[in-house]
């Protein structure tokens, strides 16, 4: 596809990547700070498609003109703008939960989340397009599928590279122009992994967290690693808009699925993870809150005898990510061992799992996605679902990708391009390199 230049409104210019802004109260705090990330970590490049990007960061931030304009300042703890009598409720903005006695949002036990709203990450509006050109590309897919055999080579060079906005507007031109699906074609020309990973990417971000989410809890069992991975530690903004997603498709709350699945104290941590109530990466990380969480915190881990598990997720799930770098700090100086120690001592099974993600995706988001990527890899057989899912996932973000590429460097002093190789064949493997290189 020719080089683009994005249209000043409805796309971030530069994919986002915009020099952070004048710090201010209420900001996360500056590298090097209390609660910061340490250099060269997530806080730095964030993903794309999940987790609450920094604030005041182009990446994530919403673009000039009327879509996604921020909201009017206001001041820290003081009480919303009085509506007139009789006056029209306000826009609901995209990402809420859909209405209806099914949808609307219940107030938490824990309050109102602090902070200015973050705003959907790039892929997380639906069907977001952008006026450029992409003809090109979408001939060439026709072309691969067309006739008789499939150009698979072609289909990996032209889908593996594309960002959230330009793989849409190549699906909606595709399908507008052939009047053909571009996911049920690719559905037919290809099988295996291979099929799963193109049809992955021709949904984007959003869709694509949706089915997987679906497909996670569709028939016998609940494949846990999928829910953990699309939904913990993310924004509120993209936990909003993956539920109403979720409902448009298949015509039942995301809410409903998860209770009927899940059970017990792990019903009620993703029942706190969908109410989307987390502190705003634009909430203050004052110190004398922290050490009270930290405090509260060790109280509900508990000691030999039990635990408080409902305190225990509240804390973790309604915290920033910025405030859980300062509590997991905080707890390794007051007691002298690792918050993620102590979870691992106290919980087991799929919570273990979930808080444990938690924690890791707060404190360094490109190490924690390098160690999902091999936890899909590593042992007797490839988890190959899985490998498929987080290798796109974190594609999305080319700048992230090669963050998580040299975290793995670091962490298991080999290239995770060679390892793919070594657990993947044929075209599958192909579109996994094409997607991390």
């Amino acid at each position: 596809m020719q080089n683009q230049q994005y249209p000043p409104q409805g796309y971030p210019p530069q994919h986002g990547y915009a020099p952070p802004a004048q710090q201010s109260y209420g900001a996360p705090p500056q590298p090097g700070q209390y609660g910061a990330p340490p250099p060269q970590q997530y806080g730095q490049y964030p993903p794309q498609g999940y987790g609450a990007p920094p604030p005041q960061q182009g990446y994530g931030a919403p673009p000039p003109g009327p879509y996604g304009a921020q909201p009017p300042q206001q001041q820290y703890g003081a009480p919303p703008p009085q509506q007139q009598y009789g006056a029209p409720p306000p826009q609901q903005p995209y990402g809420a939960p859909p209405p209806g006695p099914y949808g609307a949002p219940q107030q938490p036990p824990y309050g109102a989340p602090q902070g200015q709203p973050t705003p959907p990450s790039i892929g997380y509006i639906p069907n977001q397009t952008a006026p450029m050109d992409v003809s090109r590309d979408v001939e060439g897919l026709h072309k691969a599928m067309k006739g008789f055999g499939t150009n698979e080579r072609e289909l990996i060079r032209i889908l593996s590279k594309q960002d959230p906005i330009q793989i849409n507007t190549i699906r909606t031109q595709f399908n507008q122009r052939f009047m053909k699906d571009l996911i049920k074609e690719l559905e037919k020309e290809t099988s295996g992994y291979f099929e799963k990973g193109l049809v992955a990417i021709a949904r984007g971000p959003l869709t694509g967290d949706a089915y997987a989410l679906y497909e996670s809890m569709k028939g016998l069992g609940t494949k846990e690693s999928v829910l953990n991975d699309v939904l913990c530690c993310r924004s509120n903004a993209d936990i909003n808009a993956i539920k109403a997603e979720y409902h448009h498709l298949f015509k039942k709350p995301l809410e409903s699925d998860v209770r009927g699945d899940l059970s017990a104290g792990t019903e009620q941590l993703f029942v706190m993870i969908l109410a989307a109530r987390r502190n705003e990466e634009s909430a203050p990380v004052i110190p004398q809150q922290i050490e009270q969480d930290v405090t509260e915190l060790s109280k509900a881990i508990g000691s030999m005898i039990g635990k408080d598990s409902a305190n225990t997720c509240q804390m973790l799930t309604s915290r920033s990510d910025a405030q859980l770098r300062a509590i997991t700090q905080s707890y390794q100086t007051r007691f002298q061992k690792s918050l993620a120690s102590v979870i691992k001592s106290k919980f087991s099974g799929h919570m273990e799992d979930a808080l444990l993600l938690i924690l890791a995706r707060a404190n360094n988001r490109a190490l924690s996605d390098a160690e999902q990527l091999e936890d899909s890899m590593a042992g007797l057989g490839t988890k190959d679902e899985l490998l498929v899912q987080r290798v796109v996932r974190a594609h999305w973000n080319r700048q992230h990708m090669q963050t998580v590429r040299t975290e793995y460097q670091k962490r298991y002093k080999r290239d995770l391009v060679g390892r793919i190789k070594g657990e993947t064949r044929g075209d599958y493997e192909k579109l996994m390199v094409a997607c991390v290189e």
